[in-house]
């Protein structure tokens, strides 16, 4: 399984804004990073929506923390933005698998994503940017 860039430019835009303490822009998380500043204008309304970013307007203004990073699990950021964890044909609505009913493969591969999920809920934001210093110092702006 391998995530979306949507997913990775996500988490990269949250760990840009915990780390700088307050409205950070998108020019300036997208230099930072060496990425391009359309694709984290599309990355950021979808988490300004789902409550992890706030939206601070004016001449000063930018991105802001919602919440507290140690509030923000990394599994919660992977389930919005991700819009597929159909792992085989037999999880899609449309399957014509033939082997679908005695087939152990589906139990199997939903166990590894949940276990998948659950790691990832069990880190939080604040556990990649807190004590990071080296992470600190390249994201700070």
């Amino acid at each position: 399984m391998r995530l979306l860039l949507f997913t990775d430019y996500s988490l990269k835009l949250l760990m840009y804004v915990a780390v700088n303490h307050g409205p950070s822009t998108i020019g300036g998380c997208a230099r930072t990073y060496k990425i391009p500043k359309k694709h984290l204008e599309k990355v950021a309304p979808k988490l300004v929506a789902h409550g992890f970013l706030t939206s601070v307007l004016g001449r000063n203004g930018g991105l802001a923390m919602s919440r507290p990073p140690e509030e923000i699990s990394i599994g919660s950021v992977v389930r919005i933005t991700e819009n597929d964890f159909e792992m085989a044909e037999c999880f899609s609505n449309q399957n014509a698998c033939l082997i679908t009913a005695p087939c152990r493969l589906k139990s199997i591969l939903k166990e590894a994503l949940d276990e998948f999920l659950t790691v990832l809920d069990n880190h939080s934001l604040a556990s990649l940017v807190v004590s990071n210093t080296e992470l600190r110092s390249l994201l700070s702006a």
